[in-house]
């Protein structure tokens, strides 16, 4: 049996742009299916072809934060890239937490799009896992206070508890307070996975 064909699937509420966008794609060589909204893009996600979606972040009745909840939660794994407009950065956080791989700002970049899409579809599904979780670990290092990124930078670097609290002068007592609230904080119980998080947190700009 061949393998299907990889789809991308555009779900915007504006004509105009679901026609811009297909076109766009099309012209680029990929094959695009588009849907008027995330409640008709929901009723035939369930058994979906290869391929990434795009969606607009504001729709009406369902919009792509929520799309991309329903989606985790019915077990559809592929990469969804987020168009947004202007002063929607919060949203587009949330989404980006939520498993986003991607956004785009509205009007949206011809060249980029294609760039960012095509990607997307090269990307093998352990990639785009890697992307995911190292954007989590990065979400969670951004909530350390200055000393529990010292305290963790340390950690990482190889030192001892009383040489980190040596050079930050303070008490070991307090480093390994500090210390366990990083693990809370990045969601860890041992050393072996502080350092996994801490190293795909510093991969940073990586993104598929």
């Amino acid at each position: 049996m061949s393998k299907p064909e990889s789809v991308v699937q555009i779900v915007d509420d504006d004509d105009a742009v679901r026609d811009f966008l297909a076109l766009l794609l099309e012209r680029a060589g990929f094959r695009v299916r588009t849907h008027v909204s995330a409640v008709a893009f929901l009723a035939v996600a369930d058994g979906l072809p290869p391929g990434c979606i795009i969606t607009d972040i504001r729709m009406p009745d369902i919009g792509g934060l929520e799309l991309i909840m329903r989606l985790k939660a019915m077990g559809v794994g592929h990469p969804v890239i987020v168009l947004s407009g202007h002063g929607e950065i919060p949203l587009v956080v949330e989404t980006m937490r939520l498993g986003a791989v991607d956004f785009l700002a509205k009007p949206v970049d011809g060249v980029m799009l294609v760039d960012r899409v095509r990607s997307a579809m090269d990307a093998s599904p352990e990639a785009i896992q890697r992307v995911l979780r190292a954007r989590e670990a990065r979400l969670a290092l951004a909530t350390l206070s200055g000393r529990e990124r010292e305290v963790l930078d340390g950690l990482v670097s190889g030192k001892s508890t009383k040489v980190i609290a040596a050079e930050l002068g303070i008490g070991s007592r307090t480093v390994e307070e500090y210390r366990a609230n990083v693990n809370v904080k990045m969601g860890v119980s041992s050393f072996s996975e502080l350092v996994q998080v801490a190293v795909l947190a510093k991969e940073g700009g990586a993104g598929v």
